[in-house]
């Protein structure tokens, strides 16, 4: 009967999110796929765009297996078999072979002992870290970090957390050696890669610094990565931001949703800690899981990684990306050097990047801007996202209109 009242509250606040600039408003909706042609990759038609075909640079596929053929038959052939639902959560009736599959191969493909799914990698963080996170705990978090972890932070109640600027390898070990002996544990939590900017964390210094204090804590200390951007797209073979710094976490997360193009998520770790997981986790325990016919879509998408087309794949979207970072260079476009697909365009300017975002659109170029207050003022961007799928002509396409800009 109240429903009117707080409709205008949420109408006051909607207003308030729009003058702020933050409001997402109108989404875009694809509706179709028109498959590569004439050297140009894939481009995606949207409700109300006239038929105009677009090229798509804001999506996380890295390495274009959602429209792989191997990831759709599995999917096909699963959903055939066992359904297009679970039917229930996993502890009633809801585990299929597929998920057990995947589970193992997830942890074979890490070089751990024990994988577990979850809905989401936002799920996998959200509810693993309150389950590490006891009253003696100090928590410890880059200050870029993605939204699920500060939301699972939140949801833990920390006694203690602290933030340390981006990547800032002194001040975490200034904490961790201030706080010695005032806590029993330590939880140290990262993006593995990090979305908005493709750097990633020096988990070797990460991990060399927690080796050098964890006898200062009673219970040591636990090194937690999502490296959700970083596998399937970072690493020689794939293996993400561990692979890259040849370094390891306690506990890794990541998503079956970005390069290996299904949906999902899941961490690995030793049997022990996943086990207790199952049994503690509300996100695994009252949630769904993703369907069988997703977790063997997962599986194809895994296998495809793990072979020589999968390093095919990395190759490419490598060689895509240095020859964008190269090209933004010469037309004296701002952006960040690295190996990652994730190349951020520095605009620096709020309306320079809100003109850029609709010129490209302008031009059949989907780009992502982020624009102040999401981020600081100064450091305004255009977020562009290489995959498998584009093609050379794709990158020069892009470079050519971006040249003309002004």
């Amino acid at each position: 009967m109240s429903l009117q009242y707080i409709e205008l509250n949420f109408t006051e606040q909607l207003s308030v999110l729009q003058q702020r600039g933050v409001l997402k408003g109108k989404e875009q909706i694809i509706t179709g796929i028109e498959p590569a042609h004439n050297g140009f990759g894939p481009r995606y038609t949207l409700a109300d765009a006239g038929g105009r075909l677009f090229l798509r640079l804001n999506a996380n596929g890295y390495l274009g297996l959602a429209l792989h053929p191997q990831v759709i038959d599995a999917e096909k052939a699963a959903a055939e078999l066992f359904g297009c639902g679970p039917g229930a959560v996993r502890f009633i009736s809801g585990t299929y072979a597929m998920h057990t599959e995947l589970e193992a191969a997830l942890a074979e493909f890490h070089g751990r002992e024990a994988g577990m799914l979850f809905s989401s990698a936002y799920a996998a963080v959200t509810g693993i870290l309150p389950q590490l996170i006891s009253r003696d705990t100090l928590v410890i978090s880059d200050s870029l970090n993605h939204n699920c972890i500060i939301n699972g932070i939140r949801l833990a109640q920390p006694t203690a957390k602290a933030i340390y600027p981006h990547l800032d390898m002194d001040e975490l070990a200034n904490l961790l050696h201030t706080n010695q002996r005032v806590y029993q544990r330590v939880v140290v939590v990262t993006d593995g890669i990090f979305s908005m900017r493709g750097d990633h964390a020096p988990l070797d210094a990460i991990a060399a610094l927690c080796r050098k204090y964890e006898s200062s804590y009673k219970e040591g200390i636990i090194t937690v990565v999502d490296d959700s951007h970083g596998v399937g797209a970072f690493g020689k073979t794939g293996r993400g931001t561990e692979e890259y710094t040849g370094a390891r976490a306690d506990l890794y997360i990541a998503t079956l949703g970005k390069a290996l193009g299904v949906n999902g998520g899941y961490a690995v770790s030793s049997k022990k800690v996943i086990d207790f997981f199952r049994e503690t986790s509300p996100f695994y325990i009252y949630s769904n899981p993703i369907t069988p016919a997703e977790a063997a879509a997962a599986m194809a998408a895994l296998s495809i990684l793990n072979s020589d087309e999968g390093i095919t794949l990395l190759e490419k979207t490598r060689t895509l990306s240095a020859r964008l970072r190269q090209g933004l260079a010469d037309i004296g476009i701002e952006t960040i050097s690295g190996e990652h697909p994730i190349v951020p365009l520095l605009v620096r300017d709020t309306q320079k990047t809100a003109a850029m975002v609709d010129y490209l659109f302008e031009r059949n170029v989907l780009a992502t801007g982020l624009n102040y207050p999401v981020v600081p003022k100064g450091e305004e961007e255009i977020r562009l996202q290489v995959t498998a799928s584009h093609t050379a002509k794709d990158i020069e396409y892009l470079l050519r209109i971006l040249a003309d800009f002004s």
